[in-house]
C-alpha cells in the first residue's frame, strides 16, 4: 500500500475546493486556507487519519467548515468571555515527562448549568488554538484535575465537546489524557466517557494519584496541589501574536536531525552536544556533560531541570551568558541508583532573554516569573550510556558503601517488594474500614428499627390494658 503524501492530500482537498464550499457556511477563511498549503499540518492529518490521504483530505474539509462556522480563527482576547478564562478552569502549565505540554482542567471550578455553553466551547476553542501555536502542533496532554470533585462538577456534554475538538478538528494534536485523583464516586461516569472514546484515545487515558504521578509528570513540572514542587498560580497572560500573524515557531535541538549543529532562526541557545548527554564511567563515578553557547543578540538567563532531581548533582543548574559566551554543565549521577531507571530521565534548558548581566537574584527571578511560554525557549535532552561505559552488572551503586553490589541490589529488591506488599496491605485495609462502617451503619439501622417495633408493641399492650 503506497503511503499518502502531503501532495495526495492537497490535491484532493483542491479538487474539492473547485467544486464550491457550502453557502452557509461560505467561502473558507484565508487563514485557515493557509493549512492547506503546510506541509508539517498535513502530515498531522494523515496521520490522524491512519495515513489514508482521502481520509485526511475529508477531514480537511470538515474541519474547515467547522472553523468558518463557529468563528475559530476570529476568537481572540476581545470577543470571549475572559471572566471564564480567568477563573483559571482551563489553562496550560508544565509539561510531561515526554514533554508534552499540559493543558489543565481544573475540574472543580466548573459546575454543571452555571456557565452559558456555548461561550464556554469559544474558551476552550481558544485555548486549543493558542497552544497549537505556541507549541506549533505538536501533540498536548489533557489533564483533568479531578481532586475534590463531586458530581455537581461532572459535565457529560463539556467532557464529550472536548472528545469531539481531539477526535474531529484537531489532528495527532492529543498525547495523552491523565486523569488526576479520580473519586470514586464518579468511576460509573468514566466508564461511559470511555465507551465514547477512539480505541487509541482509551489507551492515552491513564488514571493517576498523588502516589504515582511522578512517573508521568516530574515533581518539577507538577503543581504543588498536586504533591509537586511548582507552586505556580493561573494569572491570564493575553497571547502575543502582533498584526494577527502567527507566533514565531521556537526552535529547539529536540526537532533537529543528530549531528546537525547548525544554527536555526529564532534559536537562543546551541547545545552540543543537541538532543543526548552520554554518560560514561571514570573513576568510580558515572558522569556527563554538555556545553551552551549563546546564540542570541541579547544576554540570556539560563535554568537547568530534570525529571529526577534525586538523582543528578547539576553543576552549574542556572546561570547568565553573553553573547557567543559557552558555559559547559556537568551532570553527575548520585551514588546508589540504577542505570535502568536513570536512562528514562530527561533534561530540560530554558533560556530567556534579559537586559543585561549584572542581575540580582530578585531581578533574575522577576525576569523569569513574569516571562511568558511564548518567550520561553526550551532544550530536551535525554541521557544515554554506552555498553562499553557501563559499570558491571548494569547498576549504578555506592562504592563508598562496604555493602558489595549484588548485596546493595538484593537490599533494594527486598525494599521494593517491603514497599509493595506494605502498599498491598494498606489497601486491603482501606477495603476492611469500608466494609466495617457499612456493616456498622446496618447494624445501628437495624437496632434502630428493632427498638422501633418494640416500642410500637409496648403501646399496643398498654392500650389493650
Amino acid at each position: 500500500m503506497t503511503m499518502a503524501t502531503p501532495a495526495d492530500v492537497r490535491s484532493l482537498f483542491e479538487a474539492r475546493l473547485k467544486e464550491g464550499v457550502p453557502n452557509p457556511p461560505g467561502d473558507f477563511n484565508p487563514v485557515d486556507l493557509e493549512r492547506a498549503k503546510d506541509d508539517n499540518y498535513l502530515k498531522r492529518l494523515i496521520a490522524h487519519d491512519d495515513h489514508d490521504a482521502k481520509g485526511a483530505a475529508d477531514m480537511l474539509w470538515d474541519l474547515l467548515l467547522w472553523r468558518k462556522t463557529v468563528g475559530a480563527s476570529d476568537l481572540n482576547e476581545t470577543n470571549i468571555r475572559l471572566d471564564y478564562i480567568k477563573e483559571g478552569a482551563i489553562f496550560p502549565h508544565g509539561r510531561d515527562l515526554d514533554g508534552h505540554l499540559l493543558l489543565i482542567v481544573k475540574s472543580k471550578l466548573h459546575v454543571k448549568g452555571q456557565k452559558d455553553f456555548e461561550e464556554l466551547k469559544k474558551c476552550i476553542i481558544y485555548w486549543f488554538d493558542r497552544v497549537e501555536r505556541e507549541e506549533n502542533g505538536k501533540p498536548i496532554t489533557l489533564f483533568f484535575d479531578m481532586d475534590g470533585c463531586g458530581l455537581s462538577n461532572l459535565d457529560m456534554e463539556l467532557i464529550k465537546y472536548f472528545i469531539q475538538l481531539m477526535k474531529h478538528y484537531y489532528p495527532y494534536f492529543l498525547h495523552q489524557i491523565l486523569v488526576f485523583q479520580m473519586p470514586w464516586v464518579l468511576s460509573a461516569a468514566f466508564k461511559v466517557i470511555k465507551s465514547l472514546l477512539p480505541a487509541k484515545a482509551v489507551e492515552m487515558m491513564k488514571f493517576v494519584s498523588k502516589d504515582n504521578l511522578k512517573e508521568l509528570v516530574s515533581p518539577d513540572q507538577a503543581l504543588t496541589c498536586w504533591g509537586g514542587n511548582d507552586d505556580y498560580t493561573f494569572e491570564f497572560v493575553p497571547e502575543s501574536r502582533g498584526s494577527g500573524e502567527q507566533t514565531p515557531k521556537k526552535v529547539t535541538f529536540a526537532e533537529q536531525q543528530p549531528g546537525d549543529n547548525q544554527h536555526s532562526p529564532g534559536e537562543m541557545l546551541r547545545i552540543n552536544p543537541n538532543d543526548t548527554i552520554v554518560f560514561k564511567s571514570e573513576n568510580d563515578e558515572i558522569s556527563g556533560q554538555f556545553t551552551l553557547t549563546n546564540m542570541d543578540e541579547s544576554a540570556l538567563s539560563f535554568k537547568i531541570r530534570t525529571t529526577s532531581p534525586e538523582k543528578f548533582r547539576v553543576r552549574p543548574s542556572s546561570g547568565v551568558l553573553t553573547t557567543g559566551a559557552s558555559q559547559t554543565v556537568n551532570i553527575v549521577v548520585q551514588p546508589g541508583f540504577h542505570l535502568r531507571t536513570v536512562t528514562k530521565d530527561r533534561f530540560l534548558v530554558m533560556s530567556v532573554q534579559i537586559p543585561k548581566t549584572d542581575l540580582s537574584s530578585k531581578e533574575l527571578a522577576e525576569v523569569w516569573q513574569n516571562s511568558s511560554g511564548s518567550k520561553v525557549d526550551e532544550y530536551r535532552l535525554k541521557c544515554h550510556f554506552p555498553e562499553k561505559d557501563l559499570p558491571k552488572n548494569g547498576n549504578v551503586v555506592d562504592y563508598r558503601s562496604s555493602e558489595k553490589p549484588d548485596s546493595v541490589t538484593n537490599s533494594l529488591n527486598n525494599l521494593q517488594m517491603n514497599y509493595e506488599m506494605l502498599n498491598k496491605n494498606v489497601k486491603i485495609l482501606k477495603m476492611y474500614q469500608i466494609a466495617t462502617l457499612i456493616l456498622t451503619a446496618v447494624a445501628v439501622l437495624l437496632g434502630y428499627l428493632t427498638y422501633k417495633n418494640s416500642a410500637s408493641l409496648e403501646d399496643r399492650y398498654c392500650e389493650r390494658i
